[in-house]
């Protein structure tokens, strides 16, 4: 492939906050400018833990309303549902049959998700990496955007495509080891040195991007902004009000050391909000540390709550313009759908013809 082609994908669960707009969103709308983009709303992956039905519907919906809101450009990039496209399911089925146990026991997520209840996890939840891996070799994306806690789901996804690349490659059968073989002598480097970039799909590269890969939680600097805390104030929603913005900025946690300083070690609650401020004026932290490392922790906040404020409110107003016309949003979306659908069953066509499948008309 002479071109990059970008794939990334987020689950439809709810309101996009500042952490996913700073940490992955902000930066695929600059990827837009020089590549080949196609963003998924990843529903299969949403449903690995329970969904209310009409929940789920409606936070898709959001969230195609929130990404267009971010500058997602859906005419000249592809924007749709995962289940609308058949072949991301089909295609995981046939690379787990290729993926070791082994290879899946290792993954961090799942340890973390499944707890101490992990005799009574679903297999959709173990098998949840095979998917991602599916995802993104089912476009033959080059390059996918990951934040630091998803690399070992792309090195997995790498490790997977060059496992399909030696069983069905005639290039890679003769002189490589098989994905089950390699696994079998417990080492994960020999089943990568049959990887080969000429195979039907490539391998995926990371890109890690941005200042503000990794915003933390407004109300623990130490902890990741996420969904699923229980305060409302540990997080800024996109669709917040400039009120609303004030009061979590007001409320969020400080130290009692003069000044604001980058200091991730000693002092994560300053440098988490320096790093949101630094990125959301469009400067390096250095820069926006030198613009304010002599206020008060009182003053930095109201800048930085009015910053954000000046940044959200048109992403919040296009947003709430879009969630008015449910019939604009299903057109874009399945738009999207169909043209995911001719690249999808393109490969699909041509991997089932490499596996075997017997073809009908």
């Amino acid at each position: 492939m002479n071109h990059m082609r970008i794939f990334s994908g987020i689950q439809p669960t709810g309101n996009l906050h500042l952490g996913n707009y700073l940490g992955a969103i902000h930066n695929w709308v600059a990827l837009q400018e020089k590549y080949e983009c196609i963003f998924g709303l990843m529903d299969l992956h949403a449903i690995t833990v329970p969904q209310s039905p009409d929940s789920l519907r409606l936070a898709t919906r959001e969230m195609a309303a929130a990404l267009i809101a971010c500058g997602i450009d859906a005419k000249k990039h592809i924007l749709f549902p995962q289940s609308s496209v058949s072949g991301h399911a089909e295609l995981a089925w046939i690379l787990g049959c290729l993926t070791p146990l082994g290879w899946l026991n290792r993954m961090t997520q799942f340890k973390e998700k499944a707890g101490k209840q992990k005799d009574m996890a679903s297999l959709g939840l173990y098998g949840y990496p095979v998917l991602q891996a599916a995802d993104i070799l089912l476009y033959k994306a080059t390059h996918v955007p990951v934040g630091e806690d998803q690399k070992q789901h792309l090195e997995l996804s790498r490790d997977i495509a060059g496992a399909f690349n030696r069983a069905y490659c005639e290039a890679s059968r003769p002189s490589e080891p098989s994905a089950r073989e390699a696994a079998s002598h417990g080492s994960r480097q020999e089943a990568r040195a049959g990887d080969i970039q000429n195979g039907y799909f490539p391998l995926p590269e990371p890109m890690i991007l941005g200042e503000a890969t990794r915003v933390m939680s407004l109300r623990d600097g130490k902890a990741k902004m996420s969904k699923s805390d229980p305060s409302d104030y540990s997080r800024i929603h996109l669709d917040d009000d400039a009120d609303s913005i004030a009061a979590k900025i007001r409320k969020a946690k400080s130290d009692a050391l003069p000044g604001i300083t980058y200091d991730p070690e000693n002092r994560p609650e300053s440098s988490n909000l320096l790093t949101i401020y630094a990125v959301i004026t469009r400067r390096s932290v250095k820069e926006a540390q030198a613009e304010v490392e002599s206020l008060q922790f009182s003053a930095f906040k109201e800048r930085l709550a009015e910053a954000l404020a000046a940044h959200l409110s048109p992403i919040r107003a296009t947003y709430l313009d879009l969630m008015q016309d449910h019939t604009h949003l299903d057109a874009i979306l399945s738009a999207g759908a169909q043209r995911a659908r001719t690249i999808a069953d393109k490969t699909m066509g041509e991997v089932k013809d490499m596996v075997g499948f017997y073809k009908v008309a």
